[in-house]
């Protein structure tokens, strides 16, 4: 029989690994909150039926050529600066707020497209459609078009 007795140890808690994964975690969180990027604009996305607008409804088209060139409601403007386009705008518009509908070449420069919106915005004009054409419908079982420019041919 031992009666001696037993010298108990303490159990030691090694804290090297907890501190690892905590730093790992810190880590982890820091990167994955640095690669949000939250909008501070609130932006309402819009919805496509894919139906066009009733024709007898008032509204002011305007027109962007491949060459920037404008026209508004069929009628080309004199110049290409923007506050042609804004006193133009005002006049057809005579104070009330009508449907813009943009309608840009596919090679319209992006300047002139965001002018476009940028009169708009100081205007007020809050309803804005973006003109395109329907996609011809694909023949059954084929892929469907892209709209891509066809590459150079390659130089011998």
């Amino acid at each position: 029989m031992n009666l001696r007795p037993h010298r108990r140890e303490e159990p030691d808690l090694n804290l090297v690994p907890m501190i690892d994964v905590v730093l790992v975690l810190l880590i982890f969180f820091m990167i994955a909150t640095s690669l949000r990027h939250e909008s501070k604009l609130e932006i309402r996305l819009p919805e496509s039926t894919g139906q066009p607008l009733p024709g007898n409804l008032a509204q002011l088209e305007v027109d962007v050529d491949a060459s920037g060139r404008y026209a508004l409601n069929g009628q080309t403007l004199a110049t290409t600066d923007a506050s042609t386009l804004k006193a133009a705008l005002q006049t057809a518009a005579q104070g009330r707020e009508l449907p813009l509908i943009l309608r840009a070449d596919g090679q319209t420069p992006h300047q002139a497209v965001v002018t476009v919106l940028d009169v708009a915005g100081q205007l007020g004009l809050k309803q804005l459609a973006i003109g395109t054409v329907n996609a011809p419908a694909a023949a059954p079982g084929s892929p469907a078009p892209r709209n891509v420019p066809p590459s150079p041919d390659p130089e011998p």
